[in-house]
């Protein structure tokens, strides 16, 4: 999977990141990843079931990764935070 094909969920609405995975299936690719960390898990979840029952029907989902990463926080310790990979096939 190249990299223009995944979709990093952030603090921006939920419709900003639907409207990315619609423009990048509509202009051909048949994949693509959503990747999210820490609170922003849930938004990426969100975005796959809103492009899934509203925007393109056919959007199957694809294998999803679940991790934990360790962050170097400001003050120099490690704190965990969770990661989850969605992909998303047409």
């Amino acid at each position: 999977m190249s990299e223009e094909n995944v979709v990093y969920i952030g603090n921006k609405p939920v419709m900003n990141y639907v409207l990315a995975v619609v423009t990048q299936m509509n202009g051909g690719v048949s994949e693509v990843m959503l990747k999210a960390r820490g609170r922003a898990i849930s938004r990426a979840v969100d975005v796959a079931e809103i492009v899934r029952n509203k925007f393109i029907p056919e959007v199957q989902l694809g294998s999803i990764e679940i991790s934990t990463e360790e962050i170097q926080n400001a003050e120099g310790s490690n704190s965990n935070v969770s990661a989850i990979e969605i992909q998303l096939n047409k």
